[in-house]
């Protein structure tokens, strides 16, 4: 099962957000909030496994720091 960790304000911030996550080794996903939305102007979601969540939220407090 999947599991929402972030929930980023447009699609390069969660591109950004989900390459570093990666580069922890973690599997991630990313997804709009709105499914008949598309682009910069909307949300995206930063999905994770269930199994992955803890870390990756640890992650995501260091990550977000340096932002």
């Amino acid at each position: 099962m999947w599991t929402v960790v972030y929930i980023a304000p447009n699609q390069s911030a969660g591109e950004k957000i989900k390459a570093r996550l990666e580069e922890e080794g973690l599997l991630v996903s990313l997804r709009p909030v709105n499914l008949s939305c598309t682009g910069e102007s909307c949300q995206y979601e930063l999905l994770v496994p269930e199994s992955e969540a803890e870390e990756a939220q640890q992650y995501l407090a260091l990550i977000l720091k340096s932002l």
